[in-house]
């Protein structure tokens, strides 16, 4: 018992009623469903409920787990239509925040005043030109680069094929040249 569960082991434990053994699995998934669900629903509050809300829909939802396969993007994708469908319903269409979602920890040397102000700049022209994207080009870029999700996993928490992110990421990025251009 000394040594770390795998995810497999906490899986196969939570799926016979082990709560504490879904709780390390939450703990663990936590961060990356949050700025998942941030990205697409947009808010903090929204975002904060539909990750809550996906992971009690997981856990309800464990027996169905094919055993064996991948467990973040099953929950990510879960996670994704909680926000989707939080968004959908309050009827927003409000551009994309993606600060919390690019947030670095704090642990490095401080920068300069002009080093710090450029960046900030920087950041700011990003955001704006990441919004101004469509939709859809919009999402999967935020999940892509600002969550850090590889393009299979973009693909399963979207429910797309990975064609389709990737000609959403290569269009989007092409936009996103251009406007730098």
């Amino acid at each position: 018992m000394g040594r770390p569960l795998d995810e497999s082991d906490l899986i196969g434990r939570a799926r016979r009623g082990d709560t504490h053994a879904y709780e390390e699995l939450v703990h663990a998934h936590q961060g990356i469903a949050f700025r998942t669900a941030y990205v697409i629903a947009g808010n903090a509050a929204d975002a904060e409920d539909a990750a809550q809300d996906g992971f009690v829909k997981a856990w309800r939802a464990l027996g169905r787990f094919r055993e064996g396969a991948p467990f973040r993007p099953w929950l990510l994708q879960i996670v994704a239509n909680e926000a989707r469908n939080r968004r959908r319903s309050t009827g927003r269409r409000a551009h994309l925040a993606l600060r919390a979602a690019t947030e670095q920890p704090s642990g490095d040397a401080a920068p300069s005043p002009e080093a710090s102000l450029l960046s900030a700049e920087l950041r700011t022209a990003l955001l704006a030109a990441v919004n101004d994207l469509p939709e859809d080009q919009r999402t999967v870029i935020a999940l892509r680069f600002f969550v850090g999700l590889s393009e299979h996993e973009v693909a399963e928490a979207l429910s797309l094929p990975e064609g389709t992110v990737k000609s959403r990421s290569a269009r989007a990025l092409e936009r996103l040249r251009a406007s730098y251009d």
